[in-house]
This record gives C-alpha cells, sequence and structure tokens, in this order.
C-alpha cells in the first residue's frame, strides 16, 4: 500500500511540474499585436491555430490526470490514516455566562 502510495505521489508531482510548464509555455488569444489587426502569428510551428490546439490539449490531459492522482491519494490516506486532524486536541466544554 505505501508503494502505491509513493508512486501516486511521484506521478503526482510529475503532472504538477508538466501542468505548470504547459500553461507558462501558452500564449494569450492576444498575445502579440498583429492578433489585434487580424494577422495570423508567425511564431508558432503548426500555424496559428495548430499549436494552441496542441498545447490545449496536452493541459487538458494533464488536469485530468492531475485531478485523478489527487481523488488516487485522498482515497490512499484515508485508507491508510485511522486518526482526524484533530485526535490530539483536547476537548473542552463552554461554560454558560452568568446573568
Amino acid at each position: 500500500m505505501t508503494f502505491l502510495l509513493y508512486t501516486l505521489v511521484v506521478i503526482h508531482v510529475i503532472v504538477s511540474l508538466f501542468l505548470i510548464v504547459v500553461v507558462l509555455v501558452q500564449q494569450g488569444k492576444s498575445a502579440d499585436l498583429a492578433a489585434a489587426f487580424g494577422g495570423s502569428g508567425s511564431q508558432t510551428a503548426f500555424g496559428p491555430r495548430g499549436a494552441a490546439n496542441l498545447l490545449t490539449r496536452l493541459t487538458t490531459v494533464g488536469a485530468v490526470i492531475f485531478m485523478l492522482t489527487s481523488i488516487g491519494l485522498t482515497i490512499l490516506m484515508a485508507k491508510t490514516t485511522d486518526h482526524s486532524v484533530l485526535a490530539g486536541e483536547k476537548t473542552t466544554q463552554s461554560v454558560p455566562a452568568k446573568k
């Protein structure tokens, strides 16, 4: 169980770093001045829309994997730990104020 947990944590960190890189590489819809006047961008390798579609798909796949690993980590942590965050806290009873 711990091997699976550690493997999932490593995958989660790798996907997180991948998502950061993919999102930072993307350009905005109005990234250059030529786009404001209807010109096609010349900085992309696959044409004006091809690179955006590729990066959009990579972002979507990365986001889905990120969500699945997040849910998997939550389920595995719930099964491996049997205590609450507040397990070591003392319970206090409040005394009503006198009038």
